[in-house]
């Protein structure tokens, strides 16, 4: 082995605490990119496989009804490749022994073989067979919530008719992949259903014999989508079309394409300072390293090692750590994005996760790693190269002190001495201090964005259903009805109050610039179910005009208020109206637009029609009150506020737990390699000091208050400064995940505050008790002993 490999090992077990530390940083850098990217990577080859294998269809058309002989037009359009008709419509479940109301949506397939474009994935069972007319295939999420298996019977109401249906199967279709109620904000499989059943019987069900209402289809490699989507539209326009749907604007898909674009866009950030703050670590070490082996330096140089050798011996121990940190940091971060894998496909019901660990992506964050902590500890190792042997074996020269501050202003009389070492110490290396600061400021930062996600996110839901939607009940029904079924709700025994809502399907445009949303209109004055801001202000619907969110407007539109919009409804009539923007509301969920209920009945022309009603009701009538809704068949859909509220706990808490655990975690690792390193190089540079002092009279506890008192004062500083970036990234997190379902606000409350403090505080006193361990065993002689 050559001497310079001795010493290199020699080097690295001496450093072997610091190392140990710089390596962990870097894994937590390493580990945080595998997971987000091995996520994203392993996210987006299941779905595509899923899309793939079971032919997911690129454009879906519900229209009203139309004949089949439509459906072989619709296949001679140019750009057109495959056609799929069906029947789809929704439907009650009565499930024996479970109270509340369950709206499902049931779907016809081929009364043998499989459809044509996206079929089903069974997980258990078959599909149904010819002439069996009462076979029918259910969700897999739906049946783990019930216990069902093939062969159990089920209770559906399919157009105002008690069916007894039997369960031969159970599965998933890729358009199904987020199983959200109408009207719902999140997954409820207990309460909302998906169903597959024959297209004969369904068709016989719904009078749909040689008709449907609903078509999916493919493209061509070389269609123009939009171009296709006109065409369809107005072939579509005398059967009561409601317009052409893009894959990537189909409900299911669209929000898993924006949990994927989230994922992508906070990868970049949280490695990056990871990473940034190991090159800082790894900067500190190398140049007090190069500093403490001046004289070796100098002899190697005098016995003929060249300056690439130099450089060489010290690269190697800086890459030892870079790739002790990427051999760490792979597999713990694929273990990691493997658990957070799991999580998102069982809120998306992919069927199968295909996780992979792309070698990309390991070379990726290896250069990425390696390029770090280059650019960190470049200068030492120039400051090495540079080293002259003659002035290299002369100690170095003594620092230039000056007066601190305190000094300067006189008020040193109010300190001991050991305090004004301290703080002449920190003075006389502030660059040092203030990297040493931003250390564990990024740190408090990081630990921050974990519990800030669970504030903003708790805010959103004190706004929706604290201070909006404070309804105990929302009934929708199938169709649009006129007031008296409002009266006849408000009639049964439990129910308080209730207001009545419209819903109307439109697709705004404003120049060459459109999206279609939903019109909620509800009467002024309404107290059940109210309009309010970011800023919890009470909002009333405009008598004339219409009020539009605000992201919408400014972002999707680009419209203010006093402009017109074009509204073209998309509820079979394809009426158009142009309507003056009176308004804009903040809001964080969704881009809906808002009229008051007469207004947008007089824009339908249809009469004094409400789509359903919001209920306040006695929870003693409850059970009383669903069964009731069962029993009506012009209802098409319930939900009930409290259950709304459990689904997001169980929706959200367990990611929101990952994540806070995992960025806690990381955000320790980082204040203790700071706090540590920082600790042992001060120690390393002042032993002689501290020694010194020592023999002079001084007590352990004494010489540890310089030491770590400095640490103390350090980290103290760095409090202040964490809390400001910590907001600020969490502000630029909400940021950047914004998207077309939702807003973050920036919330952070005080006890997101306290809990980063708490976490830093107590890591920084964890790294001071190891060093205090070391400061105890200091040994007198040895260091005291002149280096000749």
């Amino acid at each position: 082995m050559r001497a310079l490999d001795r010493k290199l090992w020699r080097d690295l077990w001496h450093l072997r605490g610091q190392s140990l530390a710089i390596m962990a940083v870097m894994a937590s850098g390493v580990a945080c990119f595998i997971m987000f990217m091995s996520t994203l990577d392993s996210l987006l080859q299941s779905r595509d496989r899923y899309y793939s294998e079971h032919r997911f269809a690129e454009i879906f058309v519900p229209i009203k009804r139309a004949p089949e002989a439509v459906a072989q037009r619709l296949a001679g359009i140019n750009g057109v490749s495959k056609v799929d008709t069906r029947v789809v419509a929704p439907v009650m479940v009565d499930m024996e022994g479970f109270h509340e109301p369950i709206i499902g949506t049931i779907t016809s397939i081929p009364d043998s073989g499989e459809p044509k474009l996206n079929r089903l994935y069974l997980r258990a069972g078959r599909l149904i067979e010819p002439g069996r007319n009462n076979e029918v295939v259910i969700s897999e999420a739906f049946a783990e919530a019930h216990q069902l298996n093939p062969g159990d019977s089920l209770h559906v109401i399919i157009n105002g008719k008690r069916e007894q249906l039997r369960i031969v199967g159970s599965g998933g279709s890729p358009e199904y992949v987020h199983q959200v109620p109408p009207g719902g904000a999140f997954p409820d499989y207990e309460r909302y259903a998906i169903l597959w059943m024959g297209r004969t019987p369904l068709s016989r069900a719904y009078d749909m014999n040689g008709a449907f209402n609903n078509v999916v289809l493919t493209l061509t490699r070389d269609a123009d989508e939009q171009a296709v989507m006109d065409q369809i539209e107005a072939m579509f326009k005398p059967y009561g079309g409601v317009g052409a749907i893009a894959r990537k604007d189909q409900s299911s898909n669209y929000i898993l394409e924006q949990e994927l674009a989230q994922l992508e866009s906070l990868s970049g950030i949280f490695p990056m300072i990871f990473l940034g703050v190991a090159a800082f670590l790894l900067n500190v070490v190398v140049t007090r390293l190069v500093g403490t082996q001046r004289e070796q330096v100098a002899a190697l140089k005098a016995f003929g090692y060249s300056n690439l050798s130099i450089a060489g011996h010290y690269l190697q121990l800086i890459m030892l750590i870079v790739l002790g940190g990427i051999a760490i940091g792979v597999p713990v971060g694929a273990t990691l994005g493997h658990m957070l894998s799991e999580i998102y496909v069982e809120y998306f019901r992919l069927p199968f996760l295909d996780f992979t660990l792309e070698p990309l992506r390991v070379i990726q964050v290896s250069l990425i790693s390696i390029v770090a902590g280059l650019l960190g500890t470049l200068a030492a190792v120039r400051a090495a190269v540079r080293l002259k042997p003659a002035e290299a074996m002369r100690p170095e020269a003594p620092a230039v002190y000056r007066a601190s501050l305190v000094e300067t202003l006189g008020l040193q009389r109010l300190l001991s001495t050991p305090t004004r070492m301290i703080l002449r110490n920190l003075g006389h290396k502030p660059v040092k201090s203030l990297l040493s600061i931003l250390g564990i400021a990024l740190a408090i930062g990081i630990m921050m964005t974990g519990q800030f996600q669970q504030d903003s996110v708790y805010y959103m839901m004190h706004i929706r259903y604290d201070l909006s939607q404070r309804d105990d009940l929302t009934v929708v029904f199938n169709e649009p009805k006129s007031r008296r079924a409002l009266t006849e709700l408000v009639s049964l025994p439990g129910v308080e109050s209730g207001e009545p809502f419209r819903m109307v399907p439109v697709r705004l445009r404003f120049e060459h610039r459109h999206y279609r949303t939903m019109i909620w209109a509800m009467e002024p004055g309404s107290t059940i179910r109210r309009l309010v801001d970011n800023d919890l202000r009470v909002v009333e619907p405009p008598a004339q005009g219409i009020l539009l969110n605000e992201y919408l407007a400014n972002h999707i539109l680009q419209v203010k208020a006093g402009d017109k919009v074009e509204v073209e409804t998309l509820d079979g009539r394809m009426r158009k109206a142009s309507l003056p923007v009176v308004g804009l509301i903040q809001q964080d969920f969704g881009m809906t637009a808002y009229m008051s209920l007469g207004a947008l009945n007089r824009l339908m022309q249809e009469g004094e029609l409400i789509s359903g009603a919001s209920l306040y009701i006695d929870d003693d009538y409850a059970n009383e009150i669903y069964q009731k809704i069962k029993e009506r068949p012009a209802i098409a859909g319930s939900l009930i506020r409290k259950q709304e509220i459990k689904n997001f706990h169980r929706t959200m808490d367990q990611t929101m737990l990952f994540w806070t655990s995992v960025a806690t975690i990381f955000a320790v690792i980082i204040a203790v390699g700071v706090v540590y390193n920082s600790a042992r190089i001060i120690l390393t540079e002042r032993s002689r000091e501290l020694a010194s002092l020592r023999v002079l009279g001084y007590t352990r506890g004494e010489i540890s208050y310089i030491l770590l008192g400095e640490l103390a004062l350090l980290t103290l500083v760095a409090l202040p400064v964490g809390l400001a970036f910590g907001r600020g990234l969490c502000g630029y997190i909400a940021w950047t995940v914004n998207n077309d379902m939702y807003r973050v606000p920036l919330i952070v409350e005080p006890s997101t505050y306290a809990f980063a403090a708490l976490c830093v505080l107590l890591a920084a006193g964890a790294s001071g008790l190891l060093v205090r361990q070391r400061l105890d065993k200091l040994d007198l002689i040895e260091v005291l002993k002149t280096k000749e």
